[in-house]
């Protein structure tokens, strides 16, 4: 099991907090992807998908800083898509690890499909949303919170 547990109630009840930080999601979900390929069979096809899952599955937390230090509302969307094809490469490692498998771990693996799942729509929304605000001239506006 994850040393970083997605499945845990505790993480379960902060995620559904009011108001819970969205960076510190993600950090949870990079630490539980190193976890999960750190513990990954040791085969060229393990070690190969690990390396991809590893690169896709933590970039979606350091992008999203980028986000954050975004100079423009155009900017800021390219980042949060940037985050969101990291997600969606992720989500689809994740599953052919669960296929092969390619883990002992697979509740962890099930758990981040979930959260992958979950963090795309987040990102979808977002980058709806700001997409809107830039149609309705809302550029003046453009302000990140941190």
């Amino acid at each position: 099991m994850s040393k970083y547990p997605i499945e845990s109630k505790e993480s379960k009840d902060w995620i559904l907090e009011e108001g819970y930080d969205l960076e510190e999601r993600l950090l949870s979900f990079s630490a539980s992807i190193i976890a999960v390929t750190d513990g990954m069979v040791k085969s060229r096809a393990g070690n190969h998908v690990a390396g991809q899952l590893l690169r896709s599955g933590t970039s979606p937390f350091p992008n999203h800083g980028e986000a954050q230090a975004a100079e423009s509302l155009k900017d800021f969307i390219h980042k949060l898509k940037v985050c969101l094809k990291e997600l969606r490469e992720t989500w689809r490692w994740l599953r052919l690890v669960r296929q092969v498998p390619l883990t002992e771990d697979l509740v962890t693996v099930k758990g981040l499909i979930r959260e992958s799942d979950e963090l795309i729509r987040i990102f979808s929304a977002s980058i709806r949303t700001a997409e809107k605000r830039g149609r309705d001239g809302e550029h003046s506006t453009f302000n990140i919170q941190h």
